[in-house]
């Protein structure tokens, strides 16, 4: 008798914890995959990464790595982007910070509409929104460039990252 109240006490103190939803959970579609993407950006200078999701310290941060062109010439292309994403208790908001090769760190915030990712951050004087518009499983269109209020006010960069079978 003493072995089940101690395992109804147990299950009443840890059900409520693992049933609660993550908020980091927008990002299982992307987890475990790769994710490949080409394009060019409003100045007509190529961009192309692949990038990989995996969930760290028991899913409490996500960590993107980004192989991008490494060099100013868009020549080689290497290990560019180091990420990190956590959701920050006291202002409840996801964050993140993505190092570059170049030595600059990006931070920010990231939300989510339905299946559709946002990250907003500030970039040499202005407010930048980078989105990973839900298609399908192995789809998302990408767009960067300044988005209020709903609406694009301008575009520097559409694409679609594709997911990248059996890596």
């Amino acid at each position: 008798m003493k072995k089940c109240v101690i395992l109804l006490v147990l299950h009443c103190f840890t059900a409520p914890v693992l049933g609660q939803k993550s908020p980091l959970e927008l990002f299982d579609p992307l987890v475990t995959k790769t994710w490949e993407a080409e394009g060019k950006w409003g100045d007509g200078s190529d961009f192309k990464q692949k990038i990989k999701f995996a969930y760290e310290l028991d899913s409490t941060l996500v960590i993107v790595r980004s192989i991008g062109f490494i060099d100013q010439e868009q020549t080689r292309l290497g290990p560019r982007n180091y990420g990190i994403r956590q959701f920050d208790k006291k202002s409840e908001q996801i964050k993140f910070w993505e190092f570059d090769v170049f030595g600059g760190l990006t931070e920010g915030i990231v939300f989510s509409e339905g299946k559709h990712i946002f990250y907003t951050y500030a970039y040499q004087g202005a407010q930048i929104t980078e989105m990973w518009e839900y298609v399908d499983d192995g789809t998302y269109n990408f767009k960067v460039g300044e988005y209020n209020d709903g609406v694009w006010k301008q575009t520097y960069l559409n694409t679609q990252f594709k997911e990248v079978e059996g890596e």
